[in-house]
């Protein structure tokens, strides 16, 4: 009879090491930790505000103050990160407040650091939330102008970075924003601030419930003309390259649970550090199916981003950090 690894059944039977907790746990492959998560945060004008997002439960608007109190808990909870996105007390055509040095992100960033010195303070870059019209960039005749939106992505970036942000993650999608970026946070002094890039960003249905949330829907037209379309691959791994070399320290798909096929071919084809955004819509689904009953949420929580684990992600941007984080420390 043959023997070793080409032996058939009944010499081999896989289920021997399924059959206990204890054995199950030690030959895992993917282990998940709080480490591996950053949590996105909302913050809005006021005080002592914590507004839910209708479409998110669990999900807030908050103000300054609060935000702090959040971070607090964040970080007790060993979550290494958040990613902030900002909700200004006023809007215009051109997004002044994103770079304005008394912006809403602006004084978050600095309440952060002096209450919570050790969280590390991502922040999101765009202007759809500061924007009047909704967009990512400036709008003529109602086309997003790319090289002009570029110089108030970097000097939205630089002013993060002044406030005392650890990282900037430019999320819009404009060509050539990483390198505008890299270039205006070194010519200030700030060469070892790292960019982490919305690198394959499609144009996705699952970012509904987070336009709410961060009050940022368009007013006209969609987000086609620069996200990504759904049904290609090649191009996320030019737009993956394209980003290495502008500069991005950090490369991310987004979507996640759509796009594990992207994750893993961004993880094989180029070995980077890669994020993946565990997405509004993809949040908002397990909680109203949890909701009634359908799912168990903690377990489907648990396998969603193990899968985004898996399929190659080092950092998982997620809404489930916390909720997550406290079932890691049991």
């Amino acid at each position: 009879m043959k023997t070793g690894l080409h032996t058939g059944y009944p010499t081999t039977r896989l289920r021997r090491l399924r059959m206990s907790p204890v054995i199950r746990t030690m030959i895992r492959e993917t282990e998940i930790s709080p480490s591996d998560f950053i949590y996105p945060l909302f913050v809005c004008p006021g005080t002592r505000v914590k507004r839910e997002v209708g479409s998110m439960p669990g999900v807030y608007q908050m103000s300054i103050d609060t935000i702090v109190h959040e971070c607090t808990e964040v970080h007790s909870l060993g979550i290494p990160a958040v990613i902030l996105f900002g909700i200004p007390g006023r809007k215009d055509e051109v997004g002044s407040e994103a770079y304005d040095d008394r912006g809403i992100i602006q004084q978050a960033i600095r309440a952060i650091k002096h209450d919570v010195p050790d969280i590390y303070i991502i922040t999101d870059v765009c202007l759809c939330e500061y924007t009047s019209h909704g967009h990512c960039g400036i709008v003529r005749s109602n086309e997003i102008v790319n090289d002009e939106t570029l110089t108030l992505l970097a000097k939205q970036s630089l002013s993060h970075a002044q406030a005392g942000a650890d990282m900037v993650a430019p999320s819009d999608m404009m060509d050539g924003r990483v390198g505008a970026i890299r270039k205006i946070l070194d010519e200030n002094g700030f060469l070892n601030l790292p960019i982490m890039a919305y690198s394959a960003k499609y144009a996705s249905g699952f970012y509904g419930p987070f336009r709410e949330a961060a009050e940022s829907t368009p007013k006209f037209g969609d987000r086609r003309s620069h996200q990504m379309d759904p049904a290609n691959s090649d191009e996320a791994i030019r737009e993956v390259a394209l980003d290495i070399r502008e500069g991005a320290d950090i490369v991310m798909v987004k979507p996640a649970l759509s796009y594990l096929d992207i994750i893993r071919r961004v993880k094989d084809e180029f070995r980077m550090p890669t994020a993946a955004y565990n997405v509004s819509g993809e949040y908002s689904m397990i909680k109203a199916a949890a909701k009634l009953g359908w799912i168990d949420e903690e377990r489907v929580m648990m396998e969603v981003l193990t899968s985004i684990k898996r399929a190659g992600a080092d950092l998982i941007l997620t809404y489930f950090a916390k909720d997550a984080s406290r079932i890691l420390k049991k």
